[in-house]
């Protein structure tokens, strides 16, 4: 039986995990924090799982809320310009629902059953020289490391070629919700994407936490701008001085939104985020210095800013093609060619059209995109491809992100 050690207890790893117990795997976790640590503790991410990630799981009978997750129908674009001013609203169905399940929830939930269906877990925060001591004593065929928030990530070097931000492009600030009220004219729960040109966005996620269903607040701020209110040193701000806070933005630049927010009220005590990191994409492979190799995955080696809602996702689809390709490589060894090879096709077919997409995204909107969104907002036709994106960003490539593509797309609506 081979042995597989997975350092991190996040999406992609968890969810690796699971894959690699079901196909019979001898597996450890390693996890810096226990089930009770995670259940309890503060958020960590927002997410908003589209249909094939959501599929990843299901493979593995990881869909553990799908009758309580709020179904997402859709997603709802609004541009305020000027600031307070609603100039842009186009309403995108998605083909298939999407869910948002709060990680403290979902991570806590798999990291128990793992263990439950034979995966044996350490709790440890590893340093690189425990990396580099499992990596070099033969006890596993194959290390990875999933786990992106950790001093770990340091041990893969950037890849310059790919990684055109050297800061971070937004500050980023959540909270968890109870007690807002539907939007009026699209009742049904749907992502609400809320650009103000040159500050920022906000997004409201209708979400599923451990108090039941709730709503994400989710400002996205550039640097320095006005809607940037919440410190850049990553120091804890009070979470109902920061509900607050998040609330007097809405208010001043998003309305509309704000009419829906007089009744809310954190989900918890411990319901607020806020932070900034630069988008990275770094090489596959840690080599360490007593000689061994570790694999990254997931935000590891690819971390984008998560305004195009892919982070989640990426992880879960990394999971299901790491998972494939060790399948596939039988009882071969795990060596660097494999590792590396497996790392680009991932990039080839799933994470270059996100990362390409999302840093195009964090900048103002070209000309062409503004076309594209216009004619969304009167052409469901349109507005139901863009919202195909998330799903897939590979299927934007040939219509949203050139000029070209764009101009060919529209005069075919038109026709």
């Amino acid at each position: 039986m081979r042995r597989i050690l997975i350092v991190g207890a996040g999406q992609s790893g968890l969810q690796l995990a699971h894959g690699l117990l079901a196909e019979g795997y001898e597996v450890t976790i390693m996890s810096a924090r226990t089930p009770d640590e995670i259940r309890n503790g503060w958020p960590t991410s927002t997410q908003a799982m589209f249909a094939p990630a959501l599929d990843t799981e299901r493979r593995y009978e990881l869909n553990l809320w799908d009758d309580q997750a709020p179904p997402i129908a859709g997603l709802r674009v609004n541009l305020s310009a000027p600031p307070g001013t609603r100039a842009l609203d186009v309403i995108a169905e998605l083909e298939r629902p999407a869910q948002s399940t709060d990680q403290r929830l979902k991570l806590a939930a798999w990291l128990e059953l793992a263990e439950h269906r034979g995966a044996t877990v350490v709790h440890n925060t590893a340093s690189a020289a425990d990396l580099d001591t499992l990596t070099t004593h033969g006890h596993y065929d194959l290390t990875i490391v999933a786990a992106g928030r950790s001093d770990l990530a340091a041990a893969f070097d950037r890849d310059p070629a790919r990684s055109p931000h050297t800061t971070p492009q937004r500050g980023l600030a959540i909270a968890y919700v109870h007690g807002l009220a539907p939007d009026p004219d699209w009742p049904a729960p749907h992502v609400g994407f809320h650009a103000v040109p040159g500050l920022g966005e906000l997004f409201v996620i209708p979400a599923l936490t451990h108090a039941g269903a709730c709503d994400i607040l989710f400002w996205e701020a550039v640097p320095g701008e006005d809607l940037d209110r919440w410190p850049a040193n990553g120091s804890r701000v009070p979470p109902t001085e920061h509900l607050q806070t998040t609330l007097d933005l809405a208010k001043q630049y998003v309305p509309w939104v704000y009419e829906r927010c007089r009744n809310v009220e954190l989900t918890d005590a411990k319901a607020t985020l806020h932070g900034r990191f630069t988008p990275t994409v770094r090489t596959p492979i840690a080599h360490l210095p007593g000689g061994g190799v570790a694999l990254g995955m997931a935000d590891v080696v690819v971390t984008n800013d998560p305004i195009t809602g892919q982070g989640a996702n990426t992880a879960a689809k990394c999971a299901d093609h790491y998972l494939r390709a060790i399948l596939a490589h039988a009882d071969r060894p795990f060596d660097t060619t494999w590792m590396r090879d497996t790392f680009e096709a991932f990039w080839t077919t799933t994470a270059h059209a996100v990362t390409a997409w999302t840093n195009a995204m964090l900048q103002p909107l070209p000309e062409h995109v503004q076309q594209i969104l216009a004619t969304a907002a009167t052409n469901q036709a349109v507005a139901q491809r863009f919202a195909a994106g998330f799903a897939d960003p590979s299927t934007l490539t040939d219509w949203f992100m050139t000029p070209t593509g764009a101009a060919d797309y529209l005069a075919s609506i038109r026709t």
